[in-house]
């Protein structure tokens, strides 16, 4: 992997896997280098917290091949995906996303542990799954067997049944909208409120979709993939398009085998 795009340098370390040099020539780079380079800005004040997205597309536009993103990622992709994980406080992924790529609890890294505990993080990042029906199977290992509670972001009107269900299975309860769904900015502000700063969307299209328009999202994290898969698969957001498209300027631009990991923040 080398680097085509210039970011702050990072500091020299020891334990290492493959990854980017700094100098623009391939060379193995550190998990360590990994997260100085994607960590998350300082808190300025002014926002309650950070919302960053992490997709995947092929050269065609599509976000996922058979109803998942896996056939179209990579070795290097999946690094950076474990990367972004270890440096958040939550992952936020819409229900439909949770079921077709089967989210389980995200997994204690050695790696990352001595970070996470400096940062005043949970060994982990909770897993916050945006539903609005609530239609969700609590016997998976998501609900029965994290390290820390997984959160269901709702709507004040879902169903008490299904919310006490929820409950009784372990998940948290967040209410972030008035009526059945989720207000994307309420959603956010209500992580915010828990000291969740950290915050990571994995999707899908619709969920990604939804934060662009509510103006939430302040980075993404797109892999373009080298791979082009025809047919009628979902872009990285869908849903209603925003009335002027949103501008976000390139922060940094990685090459692995043909793989972009590109990185913009909102401009």
């Amino acid at each position: 992997m080398r680097r085509l795009f210039p970011a702050p340098p990072v500091p020299p370390v020891t334990d290492r896997t493959a990854g980017p040099g700094l100098d623009g020539t391939d060379r193995e780079w550190s998990l360590a280098e990994l997260a100085a380079a994607y960590a998350y800005p300082e808190p300025d004040g002014r926002r309650g917290a950070w919302l960053r997205a992490n997709m995947v597309s092929t050269l065609d536009g599509a976000a996922q091949h058979d109803g998942r993103s896996q056939p179209i990622s990579s070795a290097a992709d999946m690094r950076i995906f474990g990367t972004l994980r270890a440096l958040a406080d939550v992952v936020v992924a819409g229900a439909e996303t949770v079921r077709q790529e089967g989210y389980r609890p995200a997994r204690a890294r050695a790696d990352f542990a001595e970070a996470r505990r400096a940062a005043g993080q949970a060994p982990v990042p909770a897993i916050a799954v945006v539903s609005a029906s609530l239609e969700l199977d609590f016997s998976l290992p998501l609900f029965t067997s994290p390290l820390v509670p997984t959160m269901i972001l709702t709507g004040a009107a879902a169903a008490p049944d299904r919310i006490a269900a929820a409950e009784k299975a372990g998940a948290r309860v967040v209410i972030a909208g008035d009526g059945v769904g989720v207000d994307p900015a309420r959603a956010v502000a209500a992580l915010a409120g828990l000291g969740h700063t950290r915050l990571l969307t994995e999707g899908g299209p619709r969920l990604l979709g939804q934060f662009v328009t509510a103006g939430v999202l302040d980075e993404l994290c797109l892999t373009v993939s080298p791979m082009m898969t025809a047919g009628d698969a979902q872009r990285i957001a869908g849903g209603p398009a925003v009335e002027v498209p949103r501008r976000f300027a390139l922060a940094s631009l990685l090459e692995e085998e043909g793989f972009l990991f590109s990185r913009y923040r909102r401009d």
